[in-house]
Order: C-alpha cells, then sequence, then structure tokens
C-alpha cells in the first residue's frame, strides 16, 4: 500500500470532539490503495476515496447537516441512504447522531467496497452497512422495512446535457444513470416510516422537477434550503426536506462565502456542527 494519508489541518487548539475512529488495526485493505487517499471527513472520522474522480464534496456536507437536525428532531432510531456511493453522507450523519443506526444502497461495487472499508475504519461496523444494489429495486430491502430518516444526493445532470467522464465511476454520480429525483422520492417513499424525513440535496436548476417528483411519490415539502456558494452569486444546490403528512413549509438559505471571499458566520457554524473546523488553519 503506497496511498496517500492526509495530515489534519486544523487551527492550533482547535478539537473536534465526537467518537473516535477504530483506525486500521493492523488490517491491510485499511491502508489506501495505491490510486486513494484517506481524508479526514467529520470529527476524526476519515473516508477512503480515490485520487482523481469522484470525491465527497460541500454537498454531502450540507445534506447530512440537514439531515442531523431532522433526525435529532424525529427522535430517528433507523436512517437509509439512497445511492451512498462512498458513504460521505451515511457517515456523517453516524458520526452525528450516535445513536442511529444507518443503512446504505449502492449500485457500483467498488463504490460500496471502499465505503465498507471506511465503516471498518471508523468503527462503527455494528451499526452501519452499505448494501450491493439498484435503489429502484425493491426487492434491495426487506418489504417491511422502515426508517425514520431517509438522505440521498441525487446525480444533477440528465444523461446527455454534459461531458460525461472517462472515468467510469464518476459518470453516475454527475449523470442519471439510474435515475434522478423522482427515482429517489420513489424510492424513498417505499421505505420512509409514519412520521419520518426525507432530506435530497439536488441542482438547483432541477427545481422545477421537485413539486411533481413529490407528488407521484405521495410525499409533502416541507423544508426548502438554498446552498449559495457565494454572496451575491445564484444558488448552485438545494437540500429539500419531504414527509408524508404536510406541514407549512420552511424556506431558508445557506450562504457559504461572503463577498469577500471568506466563510460566513453560518457556515462556519456549520462546519464546527459537523466536526470540522470552523476556520481555516
Amino acid at each position: 500500500m503506497s496511498g496517500l494519508v492526509r495530515p489534519a489541518r486544523r487551527p492550533p487548539g482547535w478539537s473536534p470532539g465526537g467518537p473516535a475512529p477504530a483506525g486500521d488495526r493492523g488490517e491491510a485493505d485499511l491502508q489506501p490503495y495505491d490510486d486513494e487517499d484517506l481524508c479526514f471527513l467529520v470529527g476524526d472520522w476519515r473516508i477512503f476515496q480515490k485520487q482523481r474522480g469522484h470525491r465527497w464534496s460541500l454537498d454531502d456536507l450540507v445534506t447530512a447537516w440537514v439531515a442531523a437536525r431532522q433526525g435529532e428532531a424525529a427522535g430517528a432510531r433507523r436512517a437509509l441512504d439512497l445511492g451512498c456511493g462512498l458513504g460521505s453522507v451515511l457517515l456523517m450523519v453516524a458520526w452525528k447522531l450516535p445513536g442511529v443506526d444507518v443503512t446504505g444502497i449502492e449500485a457500483q461495487a467498488d463504490r460500496a467496497a471502499m465505503g465498507r472499508r471506511s465503516i471498518r475504519y471508523d468503527g462503527v461496523e455494528a451499526r452501519c452497512r452499505i448494501l450491493d444494489g439498484d435503489l429502484r429495486d425493491p426487492a434491495v430491502l426487506p418489504a417491511d422495512a422502515r426508517f425514520e430518516l431517509i438522505t440521498g444526493t441525487p446525480p444533477y445532470f440528465p444523461r446527455g446535457t454534459g461531458t460525461e467522464s472517462a472515468l467510469p465511476h464518476a459518470v453516475p454520480c454527475r449523470f442519471e444513470a439510474r435515475g434522478g429525483v423522482e427515482d429517489y422520492l420513489l424510492a424513498a417513499a417505499r421505505w420512509l416510516s409514519e412520521s419520518g424525513r426525507v432530506v435530497l440535496c439536488s441542482a438547483a436548476l432541477e427545481v422545477d422537477r421537485l413539486g411533481p417528483a413529490s407528488n407521484a411519490a405521495g410525499l409533502h415539502h416541507v423544508e426548502h434550503v438554498e446552498i449559495v456558494p457565494r454572496e451575491g452569486k445564484a444558488p448552485l444546490v438545494m437540500v429539500d426536506v419531504f414527509a408524508r403528512t404536510a406541514v407549512a413549509r420552511r424556506d431558508s438559505a445557506l450562504t457559504v462565502r461572503d463577498a469577500t471571499g471568506q466563510w460566513t458566520p453560518d457556515f462556519r457554524r456549520v462546519r464546527e456542527s459537523m466536526g470540522m473546523p470552523p476556520t481555516p488553519p
């Protein structure tokens, strides 16, 4: 193994708190392979990623942040991450909600395998797992499976609307090779508990698809958070919350950087709440 193990980049004296990882425990496959790195995720937890290709991002962080708030409010005990990929959202939710049992579904076997290694490295295999399968297939979970919290970060672009990566694993992360928001909401509705919440991240350009998609799934749109990359810019992505029962919808925006390019106070609070340094090192 000669992959990269990323060092911590933290302000002096800052500590993330939260549960500690188990580490590699002398197991060879819990070291990064040649084309991988082992990065910090939240707290002291880490995640395996390819050095080139799709990697976890801001979208995953804000999805997990909104989901954790929803899960805490609902007293969630079981969570499901649809199309979990490397397991970034799954692990962030598990870190923030240490009493929650988390399941992921992933169709790309190599992504699922990397995610399982991260789960083992972080020492949460007793309450986290990734199932191989297509989220559109009802048989991937028992018919009576129910979850109080369901997350998803669907690919942002329909096939044929952009240039696809030469890296096979990266294509389904950005383009709708196995469905878009409609398929994710239909799957979520299949396994959502009566009082549960679905938290979905999608491209702002696809906002007009959310209403018809949630209606088709029999879900109500109860929260909408626009993620603004920089003050004065248009939102690029959005995080939306759906439920079986209608309530007054709450709309808000989270601006990541101010006009000077610095993290806003709101975004710093998000980072700190999710075990990440609130200021640059």
